[in-house]
């Protein structure tokens, strides 16, 4: 059995406490709730959150599918470097940011999903993993074999390899013998 790659499991966790939290802000704002104010700090969190984590780690093994669009934000959180890279960082800014959440009831379950991630992430971390971003392949182009360059000239059902390239001058030989009897009844 393979080995279990946490951060795969804290990016889930925390995209999804990211979209908690900036729903439970908008909520809370829209509200007007009492300590609105913590309500406006955990929009501009979540949607710190969602957008470092919306883009999928490289996996060690197997494939990596990344999310539709996320080449773009993939550019932005490389471009922090080991800030971004490094799970321990991450660790502590998400354990960091859901504090303020907890001061308000709109917001305490973002908190506690962000919470858990930040626990997950620094499973992830003590594990020795680290962000790796998906890019692009380059494809490599094979080379073409000579029979694609060069396409079949007959139509199929094509005859046995053995019979195919007889000469058009011989009539007799270039005629092909219909493996099946055919007679008239």
């Amino acid at each position: 059995m393979g080995k279990i790659e946490w951060a795969m499991w804290a990016n889930e966790q925390a995209l999804a406490a990211g979209l908690i939290l900036l729903t439970g802000g908008i909520v809370g704002v829209a509200g007007q709730f009492r300590g609105w104010e913590f309500a406006s700090y955990a929009i501009a969190a979540g949607f710190f959150v969602c957008m470092l984590e919306y883009p999928r780690s490289k996996r060690a093994k197997g494939t990596s599918v990344e999310r539709t669009g996320q080449y773009c934000f993939t550019v932005c959180v490389k471009a922090f470097g080991p800030v971004t890279r490094n799970y321990y960082v991450r660790a502590f800014l998400h354990a960091a940011l859901c504090v303020p959440g907890g001061f308000m009831l709109a917001t305490v379950l973002g908190c506690v999903c962000l919470g858990i991630a930040s626990l997950i992430y620094l499973a992830a971390a003590v594990r020795g993993e680290h962000w790796e971003p998906i890019l692009p392949r380059k494809d490599t182009r094979k080379p073409v074999a000579e029979s694609i360059k060069s396409p079949p000239q007959n139509p199929p059902p094509r005859p046995p390899p053995e019979i195919r390239r007889k000469q058009a001058k011989d009539v007799e030989g270039a005629a092909y013998d219909n493996p099946i009897a055919v007679t008239d009844e």
